[in-house]
This record gives C-alpha cells, structure tokens and sequence, in this order.
C-alpha cells in the first residue's frame, strides 16, 4: 500500500508539478488514512476499501477533534489517490465517488487599512543593509499582491525595473507577469544597488536569490514570517496578522478603490474567479462599517 503512495507523490510532483507544500500535505494525510485502514479496519489492499471506510476514517478524525477544513482537505487527499488508482488499474472502483466534504464557513481575510499598511511599510530603518532589505520586500508586497512563497523564490533576474514588472512563478509552477509601482520600484532599486552585496556570504557570490538572510543564503519563508511580526510590532499593529496580509490588504485596496475583479484575479494568479470573489464580501462589509459610523440615522 505504502508503494501505492509513493507512486502517486511521484505522479504530483513529475506530472502535476505541484507546490512542494501541497505535495507534503497529500503525504501526510494519505499516510495517516493508510495507517488507520490498517491498523483499525484491518485492511491491506485499496481494493478492498469501501465508501464506509471512508466515512469511517473522516469520522475518526472528527471524534480525535479534527477541524472542518482539515478534514475537507483529507477528503481532497483521498479522493484524488483513489482516482489516480483507479486510472493507474490499481483498483476496480472508486469508493470516494459519493463522499462530500464538510461545508466550511468562508471566513473573511484579515485587512489592513490604508493608514496601517502605511505605517508598516514606513517602520524599516533604511539605514541598514537589513533595513533596506525589510522596506523593499514590505513595498514590494503591498505593490504586487504576490504571496510569500513566491516573494522568497524570486530570482534577480525576475526582476525588471526598467519596464516596471516582476516575474513570479505561482501555484503549479504557473508564470506571472505583475506590475510594480513607483514606490516599490525605488525601494528594490536602493536594495539591488547598495543593500544586496552587502549581504552576500562571500563563499557563495554567485547566489541568484533576490532576499537574502543574514547567512547571505536565500531567506526562507519563516525568516520573513519573524520580520513581519516583529515590524508589526514596532508599527503599533495590533491587528492578527498572516503572512498573507498584505495580499489580502492589496486585493481589498484596490477593489475599493473601483478595480475590475477579473484583473485582480489575475494580478493574484487565482485560477478560479470565486477564490477572488471572497474580496467583494470584505469591501461590501467595510462598506457597512462606513456607512454605520457616518450616517445620521444609521
């Protein structure tokens, strides 16, 4: 069974070319189905798993207080193996067919407002190579809308200030071409040119990396996870942030300011419109709040 899994990570990673992320994930929760097939139902064959197995396994995780959005993302994990089984003549049939996922609740983005991204963006002290470093990411986040992963994965040579766009490389390895603004381009400017060679270890000066850390390696995800709380910190942002905040406050920005959805689906990389429209419900509940602290006789 365990060679079963392993095949079909290989299918995601050589046909699917999935974030590395993703793939991880499928790992994990097809590992602990395995387990539970063969430790609890005494099963040692996917053909010979049942649509109740199944239910009886997202069961099991519900009773071990599994949330809703973890047990969804379980069901999406065995749904698709058993249909790569299927295809492969593994098994004979598909005992996921008919599972449905548990409705989830659409919780709204955590937004900053426009005086608070302002704040953040002005806490980096440019008169350190780091400082520099935290200013350029922080505005060049807040210009393209770009997630994190794809903000520490960019390349120098992704970046073009001349012609005003960065070249990113989203979910499924899918290319982007994003605009950049003014701003973000003087602070990426002042970093290429005074910041970035400062940073570089000098036993390793052919780095691509456009971020660096303080090793002069590539900066890791969690690296510019601890900047940001701790910017957020010294800004006075008492707001929960993410590392995906300023996408977020990026997207609600410029829906705000009368931005056409289909264009900030694709400033965002969305593949489907819906993941965009999650936007108009904050804009609309801000809206609310406006129109609830301003009216007369509201």
């Amino acid at each position: 069974m365990e060679n079963h899994i392993k095949d079909f990570i290989h299918y995601l990673i050589v046909e699917r070319n999935l974030a590395q992320n993703t793939i991880v994930s499928y790992e994990r929760d097809l590992k602990k189905y395995m387990q539970y097939l063969v430790n609890v139902e005494q099963i040692h064959s996917f053909n010979d798993v049942s649509r109740l197995h199944i239910i009886q396994f997202l069961k099991f995780l519900k009773e071990k207080g599994s949330s809703p959005k973890t047990i969804a993302r379980h069901v999406a994990s065995i749904r698709s193996f058993h249909q790569f089984l299927l295809r492969e003549k593994v098994t004979e049939q598909d005992p996921s067919v008919h599972i449905e996922s548990p409705q989830l609740e659409r919780t709204l983005p955590k937004v900053l407002s426009t005086a608070e991204v302002e704040a953040l963006l002005e806490t980096p002290k440019t008169n350190t190579p780091f400082g520099i470093r935290d200013k350029a990411m922080l505005e060049l986040l807040y210009a393209t809308g770009i997630r994190v992963s794809e903000l520490v994965n960019l390349n120098v040579s992704d970046v073009h200030l001349t012609m005003g766009f960065v070249r990113c490389y989203g979910k499924g390895n899918k290319e982007r071409i994003v605009p950049i603004g003014s701003m973000a381009t003087k602070a990426l400017k002042l970093y290429m040119e005074s910041a970035r060679g400062m940073l570089i270890n000098p036993k390793k000066p052919k780095t691509e990396a456009l971020f660096l850390n303080h090793h002069g390696e590539r900066l890791s995800r969690q690296g510019f996870w601890k900047i940001l709380k701790k910017l957020a910190k010294e800004a006075k942002i008492e707001k929960e942030l993410t590392p995906h905040t300023l996408r977020h406050s990026f997207a609600t920005h410029l829906l705000e300011n009368g931005a056409d959805l289909r264009a900030v689906q694709e400033l965002l990389g969305h593949a489907d419109i819906s993941t965009t429209q999650i936007y108009t419900h904050v804009t609309k509940t801000r809206l609310k709040d406006v129109y609830n602290m301003y009216h007369p006789r509201a």
